[in-house]
């Protein structure tokens, strides 16, 4: 970055037209920066909602370089809408952009998390996320090419549909929809699953589904916004996922479906026909965020790499935010190394959506403790698997 370029910290309704014009020309010049995450829109709705946020504006010599939106939680420094946000990075054109440690060397931050950066890190860990690129033809071709690799798992899929259909009556998807009452609907089935799953409640501290209602409000350039898509079976309503767009991008953002339906996959065939109609719009790049759930190898063909880091300035002093990551890392120690990354992850939920040290130390002890519950489930589960003798 050098030693003339000055960081400026602003509110996001502070962004001028000529700043919004820069930010544009910048995402326009990047397709790594494609994602609707990076667009003015999304952190000018989010800086108003998300407690504590704002955007470093990084200039030489009078030049605007990049933006970086963020929000804090105490010494922690978070790239804005976190939890929720998926793509994140210095907003730039190729080559001005500074690094991940070079961000926080300038917010002279305490620490610096991120979970997804796109752009030159040296810390952290590199992460893939995975999207579907739709072929010339659109949806037909590539569920055809699809089909013929996964032939068991998509015959299967078509038989789901099929007893749907039968067993509740005729099924009805539409796209597109913004009613307020149907996103509270999907925010609390969120929440249930939440709860069944012993995940963090993101929605508990408000401000989070508050800015799922404003973002789904929005109407930005090109197409930028929020929406949902929901599947129906005989009237009633099966699954529902809130997505956001912009360009020919579409990103999957949170899905939801009725638990009692789940041998019918309601939620896959949603997917499914959401790809269908909005390909037929001219959306190209489907957006799953990251692996995990074994569908989304059936689906997709492509991904994008990230970076997932905390940088740490030298000697910080101790804090109640880390001793609630040791008291998390405790509960994972000597399960294996997936058990201590799940609950860090856990962490930095919960280190987003609180504002508060209390609520963040309530939220990282209820962590614990179902971190240690789900250890011994396992542990007594192998313990009473039967032994197999040669």
């Amino acid at each position: 970055m050098g030693d003339r370029v000055e960081t400026e910290i602003i509110r996001a309704r502070d962004l001028t037209a000529a700043d919004i014009a820069d930010w544009r020309a910048m995402i326009a010049s990047d397709p790594a920066l494609a994602s609707p995450y990076f667009r003015p829109e999304f952190t000018q709705v989010a800086g108003e909602i998300s407690p504590d946020a704002a955007v470093a504006v990084f200039r030489r010599d009078g030049r605007t370089l990049g933006f970086f939106p963020h929000q804090k939680r105490g010494g922690t420094i978070q790239p804005l809408g976190a939890p929720m946000n998926d793509y994140h990075g210095v907003i730039a054109r190729p080559g001005d952009a500074p690094c991940l440690e070079g961000v926080a060397r300038s917010l002279n931050a305490p620490r610096l998390r991120v979970g997804a950066w796109v752009g030159a890190a040296q810390d952290g860990e590199a992460r893939e996320t995975l999207m579907v690129e739709m072929p010339d033809g659109g949806y037909e071709p590539w569920y055809a090419e699809r089909r013929r690799t996964w032939s068991k798992y998509y015959k299967d899929k078509e038989r789901a549909r099929r007893s749907l259909e039968a067993e509740l009556g005729p099924i009805r998807v539409e796209r597109g929809l913004r009613d307020p009452a149907l996103l509270d609907q999907l925010i609390n089935l969120k929440r249930d699953q939440y709860r069944r799953t012993g995940r963090h409640d993101i929605f508990d501290c408000g401000w989070t589904a508050d800015l799922l209602h404003a973002l789904m409000q929005t109407r930005g350039q090109d197409d930028f916004g929020a929406s949902m898509a929901a599947i129906w079976a005989g009237g009633r309503l099966t699954a529902v996922e809130y997505s956001l767009h912009a360009g020919d991008r579409y990103h999957f953002w949170f899905p939801v479906y009725e638990p009692s339906l789940a041998r019918c996959s309601p939620g896959i065939l949603l997917s499914l026909d959401t790809m269908r109609l909005a390909s037929a719009e001219g959306y190209r790049v489907f957006d799953f965020g990251f692996g995990g759930e074994g569908y989304k190898k059936y689906f997709c063909n492509a991904q994008q790499s990230v970076r997932e880091a905390v940088v740490m300035q030298p000697g910080l002093a101790a804090s109640a935010s880390e001793a609630a990551v040791k008291l998390l890392n405790a509960a994972g120690k000597r399960r294996g190394e997936r058990l201590r990354q799940s609950v860090r992850r856990r962490w930095a939920a919960i280190e987003a959506c609180e504002v508060t040290p209390l609520n963040r130390w309530k939220g990282a002890v209820e962590a614990t403790r179902t971190a240690l519950v789900k250890g011994k489930d396992r542990a007594a589960a192998r313990l009473a698997e039967p032994a197999v003798t040669g």
